[in-house]
């Protein structure tokens, strides 16, 4: 795995990101357009992690920070490169900009219905906590 390169994102990676989630994963979100991508990187542009082998695109993740907590979104790894190391160096690369910035603790959105996502993130060492909800208003 040592050819897997993690950088961030830049404005010119917007569709071919948009492009992967549709291949990579599960569900899409409100600001899944270009529009959404390119605001979060112009805000935050170390937030969204990229991991690359030879020019070919092979994850993502959001490493969001608002000053307070750290938020985890978008983990997703090519389905011909799962169980490769893909997601264990973005949380890796994640985690590292968090602990940078002070963050104490992250959390991740994940969907109920995606178990193979649930092992992963049990395999990099996070639990579920049953007693939160998530809490959702489209503007």
């Amino acid at each position: 795995m040592n050819d897997l390169h993690v950088r961030t994102a830049r404005p010119e990676d917007t569709e071919p990101v948009l492009a992967f989630w549709g291949l990579a994963a599960e569900g899409v979100s409100v600001s899944d357009d270009p529009a959404g991508v390119a605001r979060l990187i112009g805000r935050d542009p170390q937030a969204l992690l990229l991991a690359e082998r030879g020019g070919l695109l092979l994850g993502s993740v959001i490493a969001g920070f608002d000053g307070w907590r750290c938020h985890l979104y978008r983990l997703a790894v090519h389905p011909a490169h799962r169980r490769t190391g893909v997601a264990t160096a973005l949380l890796a690369a994640a985690e590292k900009r968090f602990a940078e910035l002070g963050g104490r603790r992250g959390d991740a959105m994940v969907l109920d219905r995606n178990e193979r996502a649930h092992q992963a993130w049990v395999a990099a060492g996070y639990s579920r906590e049953p007693q939160w909800s998530r809490w959702v208003k489209h503007l």
